[in-house]
């Protein structure tokens, strides 16, 4: 169903690839697990190409190659590659390609996942496109709710942080649109999610609320899905300094929330999310983090036929 296909966004996916590539992930988590040394895709190798900064990304889509027994080649920043030289994008994948027989990459720039697919034979994975889209992410995101709520519909979700900039919301929101959740928007008016992406996802059913009020949104939301205020996505830094810390999600804060809410970040994060609601019960966000290995071992076994 996903042999040789390309994964540049989340509005590609039907129902049915989604469920596949959550059975297929719940597979392998099990098979890491029980121990096994698994072979799928053992004889290929798998370039990451990493233009902008990453730990968990990269290093999850590194260790899926490993467990899955392939290998993988490496390019950890632009001032290590000939994108230095000045080299065009489409240049550097055009080259890429007769080496390994996928891509992963992250770059700056928004929309260049597509020029990277469009200049590629072998199959093609966004690892983040600026503001754009980062459809591993949200795929890893509704694993984790898939695990933690039992259920990928019926749910209240709020989305809070950078809306704007934040390409992890711009994914998951078209996957909360195509299960029916209701999704409340919190964020500063600078930073509110941008009005094509509302307009588009309410063209396609879903219901929306936006709102600068937290607490009120939290007190009946099933889910939050806390985002960092982006430094490096603001050209001032006066304005950034403005809005940091706009938001902070604490231990008072979730205890006056709606009972059982479960607590998702994509992480990195810096202020908005305390310390001390680290062990509370529904604190999903490190689990969310390893969950991406599973998510991204299935996605690389679908694409190359090796599940």
């Amino acid at each position: 169903m996903l042999k040789g296909k390309d994964i540049i966004n989340t509005t590609q996916f039907s129902l049915q690839e989604l469920d596949l590539i959550m059975n297929t992930a719940a597979n392998f988590e099990k098979r890491v697990k029980d121990g096994e040394v698994i072979k799928n895709m053992e004889g290929q190798v798998v370039a990451a190409l990493f233009f902008e900064p990453s730990t968990r990304t990269r290093l999850s889509f590194e260790t899926a190659v490993n467990r899955l027994g392939a290998r993988v080649i490496t390019v950890a920043s632009a001032a290590s590659s000939s994108a230095a030289k000045g080299e065009s994008l489409a240049d550097t994948i055009r080259t890429v390609d007769g080496y390994v027989d996928v891509i992963i990459m992250r770059h700056p720039m928004k929309g260049s996942a597509q020029i990277a697919a469009d200049n590629a034979v072998h199959p093609f994975i966004n690892a983040g496109d600026g503001s754009g889209q980062h459809p591993t992410q949200a795929l890893l995101d509704i694993y984790t709710i898939r695990k933690e709520k039992g259920a990928l519909s019926g749910h209240t979700v709020t989305f809070v942080g950078d809306l704007k900039n934040g390409r992890t919301v711009h994914s998951l929101g078209y996957f909360m649109a195509l299960y029916g959740n209701k999704m409340i928007f919190v964020s500063p008016k600078a930073l509110q999610m941008p009005e094509e992406i509302t307009a588009d996802l309410r063209n396609r059913g879903a219901e929306i609320e936006e709102t600068d009020n937290l607490k009120k949104a939290l007190s009946v939301s099933d889910i939050v899905y806390v985002t960092r205020i982006q430094r490096e996505r603001f050209e001032n830094p006066a304005e950034y300094e403005k809005l940091k810390g706009s938001y902070i999600v604490n231990r008072a804060l979730i205890d006056q929330a709606k009972k059982g809410i479960t607590i998702l970040h994509p992480l990195p994060r810096v202020d908005e999310i305390s310390t001390d609601v680290d062990d509370y019960e529904g604190a999903a966000y490190f689990r969310q983090a390893h969950n991406g290995l599973y998510v991204r071992m299935a996605l690389l076994a679908l694409i190359t036929g090796r599940a």
